[in-house]
């Protein structure tokens, strides 16, 4: 599979579900270790400026119409990369996460075996300590496993199944090379704003929007 990042500017009145296939950012990606069917996320794909006020509505509807069927009632796991994610371009919204994982069925939810949180930042981990128990259900929550280096993932994965892109590489690297990175002293990117998410507002895209 070849791996694109996406030309937000080219996208247009695209549908969206379209655009998020296009976008290579939530795909099958083989199996883990146990043999369950990996769903890979990779946050720096995610077009949610493109999609603008519709990044709730079409990430429920992909999850529906193209995410589910495909894996077909097997049990599975979620491999989120966030790794150069951004409010700007590419987050589409905590109230926006949680809106689809609240819409998948219930059989959906209990086949959902892990989360695996790929390169969170200080402000992600505080947020869920403190907040994420409010937000998502216990059935999410107890399932959400921070890695904050590539190198534990590979305990629950089989690496030569799960295609990571350039830029989490990258980015996997770099944090080698500045560890202060990790509680946020040293930021990677200076577009990147390492603040607490916001929780002034209902609407799913701008409120709860930025957990960097």
């Amino acid at each position: 599979m070849v791996l694109v990042t996406v030309d937000k500017d080219a996208m247009g009145d695209e549908p969206a579900a379209a655009m998020l296939e296009r976008s290579q950012a939530i795909t099958l990606q083989g199996r883990d270790s146990e043999g369950r069917a990996v769903v890979r996320i990779v946050g720096n794909y995610f077009p949610a400026r493109a999609l603008g006020g519709r990044a709730e509505a079409a990430l429920r509807a992909y999850l529906a119409d193209r995410v589910l069927p495909a894996i077909g009632g097997r049990d599975f796991v979620v491999v989120y990369m966030h790794s150069r994610a951004h409010r700007a371009d590419n987050f589409p919204g905590v109230g926006a996460i949680r809106a689809a994982y609240e819409s998948l069925p219930p059989g959906a939810k209990d086949s959902l075996r892990a989360l695996y949180f790929v390169h969170p930042a200080l402000q992600s981990r505080l947020f869920f300590a403190t907040l994420g128990r409010f937000l998502f259900s216990s059935g999410l929550y107890d399932k959400l496993a921070y890695m904050s280096r590539l190198e534990y993932l590979w305990a629950h994965m089989d690496k030569a199944k799960l295609e990571v892109p350039d830029c989490v590489r990258d980015h996997d690297r770099e944090l080698e090379r500045r560890p202060l990175m990790d509680y946020g002293i040293e930021a990677t990117d200076s577009r990147c704003i390492y603040d607490a998410a916001s929780m002034d507002t209902s609407a799913s895209l701008h409120s709860l929007r930025c957990v960097s």
